[in-house]
């Protein structure tokens, strides 16, 4: 009987989630849904000392945010709860022990002090990688080295411990990677890893197998970061009897610099000016503010598109998908191995095309919310046919305030460059006539008229638009490019547009006199 498909998305509670954590979930979320299973959130909370107030709820808005659904977690509950590593505490020492008892793992008693003395004896003696191993260990202070009734005095005792994996010294370990296929290592590369701490907590090694087991979790879909981890996981599965249910691995290319050189780091994305977090997150400790995708004007599914193409392919030309799209589309296998460039130009792009797919009454929405920040009244008739006019040139839902202010407010300022090549007295002269015919029409004048009423000024004149156009546009909006000016003056209002044609000629002829 085919297993039915089980993941996990299982993050650390120990500050705002990375982007790159958002796309694994994304990942996983996409194959659970093509195949028909169960999407699990297990919050990896075995180290204490690193838990961060508030991180937990980030982690659920976020994904919440970009369309991310659970079927069971610390939320939604579920037949495996709980779901909280620090509230399965309990089960965990039953599997360190078995694994003592087997052999497989053993009880180490060394102090501090003395793990360090080893490690800069190791280092003294030119070990590149000082390591609690399979050579190390039979110098140190641990059950395979203490006499048995020394060992159960110091357990009687209460003496602390921590319980680490017996790695062989001379084994091949190998995983069949969806993604890498066949990886091997030699055991002799490998450290002991600590499986149980001395407060009784289980590390991220113990804890991830044994929950991945209790949960049925058929496929575990995680960054390349813990492919270093994955031989000492595999080694656990097969001591403690799992081998044939342990879950299929897939571990996913790094998200790169946008030079391409290195891992993407929050520094990183501060240098260029572009957030690393999904939201965005306020430290508990520090009280600083890092930007968030949400809060910089991007949409969920422009984002989740965006992060889709990071590191997986759909094999055609299309670029635009939605969520159930990419569902049906996408495959484990049309993951890429080495690592992906974050180009936040395209993701840019996405939320361009993702904008302009959207209605203008919809768009309006937008505006209409800035404008009441501002304190500005405004139809959602005329707010929809301004953000047609300006829905080719945004990038974000904040530019149709930021790039159509125009539209409400008269400028101040005028852009010089238009100015100094493009006024003179006669274009003062056209440009005056044009705004007193402006004056005599109707105010709720279209933008036929409009043209129709500037022709008229213009063969008057025996002037050609073009000699007028950027100047005319520079008195009405302070700038010398933008939408349709015939449009943008209909949606001003003829006897506004009149008036900002009167204060701009008053402004730059005595500037040009000046």
């Amino acid at each position: 009987m085919e297993r039915e498909v089980r993941v996990r998305f299982a993050p650390s509670p120990t500050g705002a989630l990375h982007i790159g954590g958002v796309r694994t979930a994304l990942y996983n979320y996409l194959f659970a849904k093509k195949h028909g299973g169960k999407m699990l959130l297990r919050i990896e909370d075995t180290d204490q000392t690193r838990f961060v107030p508030g991180a937990e709820d980030y982690i659920l808005n976020a994904l919440a945010w970009v369309g991310i659904k659970i079927d069971e977690g610390i939320s939604e509950g579920g037949p495996f709860a709980p779901y909280r590593q620090s509230e399965r505490k309990s089960m965990y020492m039953q599997y360190a022990q078995k694994l003592v008892a087997d052999g497989n793992a053993y009880y180490a008693f060394d102090t501090p002090e003395e793990l360090d003395r080893m490690r800069e004896e190791l280092k003294a003696a030119k070990v590149a990688s000082p390591q609690y191993n399979s050579i190390t260990r039979v110098r140190m202070k641990n059950s395979l080295t203490l006499p048995e009734d020394e060992v159960k005095k110091k357990l009687e005792a209460g003496e602390a411990y921590v319980i680490r994996l017996k790695v062989p010294r001379k084994d091949e370990i190998r995983l069949n990677d969806l993604v890498r296929g066949w990886v091997m290592w030699h055991s002799s590369t490998l450290d002991d890893k600590v499986l149980m701490k001395s407060d009784g907590m289980p590390t991220y090694h113990l804890a991830n197998v044994v929950d991945d087991h209790l949960m049925n979790i058929s496929h575990v879909i995680r960054g390349e970061e813990w492919l270093p981890s994955a031989p000492t996981h595999v080694l656990i599965y097969k001591y403690l009897g799992w081998e044939d249910t342990m879950p299929q691995f897939a571990h996913l290319p790094l998200l790169l610099k946008p030079d391409g050189n290195g891992k993407l780091s929050k520094r990183d994305a501060d240098k260029h000016g572009f957030p690393i977090f999904p939201m965005e997150w306020q430290d508990p400790f520090t009280q600083e503010f890092a930007a968030g995708f949400k809060n910089e004007g991007y949409l969920p599914e422009a984002l989740v598109n965006f992060l889709a193409f990071l590191g997986w392919n759909p094999g055609t030309q299309q670029e635009i998908f939605s969520m159930e799209q990419l569902v049906e589309a996408f495959t484990i296998e049309r993951i890429g191995k080495s690592g992906t460039k974050f180009d936040i130009n395209k993701a840019k792009w996405f939320n361009q095309q993702y904008l302009k797919e959207k209605t203008d009454d919809q768009l309006a929405e937008y505006l209409l919310a800035d404008l009441a920040k501002n304190n500005i009244n405004c139809s959602l008739e005329k707010a929809a046919a301004i953000c047609g006019q300006l829905k080719e040139r945004v990038i974000f839902p904040q530019d149709f305030w930021k790039d159509g202010k125009f539209f409400f407010v008269a400028p101040t300022v005028y852009d010089e460059a238009v100015v100094s090549s493009k006024w003179n007295a006669e274009v003062a002269n056209i440009i005056g006539q044009f705004g007193s015919a402006l004056q005599l029409a109707a105010n709720d004048i279209n933008a036929d008229e409009v043209k129709s009423t500037l022709n008229v000024v213009l063969e008057k004149n025996d002037a050609k638009i073009g000699k007028i156009m950027q100047a005319l546009r520079v008195c009405i909006t302070g700038v010398g490019s933008g939408p349709d000016l015939m449009q943008l003056i209909a949606l001003i209002g003829s006897h506004e547009t009149a008036q900002r044609i009167a204060q701009a000629i008053a402004v730059l002829n005595n500037k040009v006199q000046a």
